[in-house]
């Protein structure tokens, strides 16, 4: 079983609220978990509204695909015109760990 991780430290565009933050965030939160089956949640910088922080993880038999899985996520997030991707924590457990 391996385990993967990723966390995004976004910097977000014209937004001057929270109600605008989650109009933001909420959208690539819910792409992230449709598309690639992980499970992703808001989980840093809840109370300012042009930073977020989204967590998120998953759970593979497979070291390949859970890494693959991942680089697409990391890739979905980076495209995203409305917010600067400024670090990307990647974290990966294995049976070794």
């Amino acid at each position: 079983m391996y385990v993967g991780t990723l966390s995004f430290d976004l910097l977000l565009g014209d937004v001057r609220s929270l109600k605008e933050k989650r109009s933001v965030v909420r959208p690539i939160v819910a792409e992230l978990q449709r598309k690639y089956s992980v499970s992703a949640a808001e989980v840093e910088n809840m109370d300012l509204h042009r930073r977020a922080g989204i967590g998120i993880a998953m759970v593979s038999a497979d070291a390949a695909h859970l890494t693959d899985v991942l680089d697409r996520c990391e890739r979905l997030v980076a495209a995203r015109p409305e917010v600067e991707l400024l670090s990307v924590r990647r974290r990966f457990h294995g049976e070794d760990d």
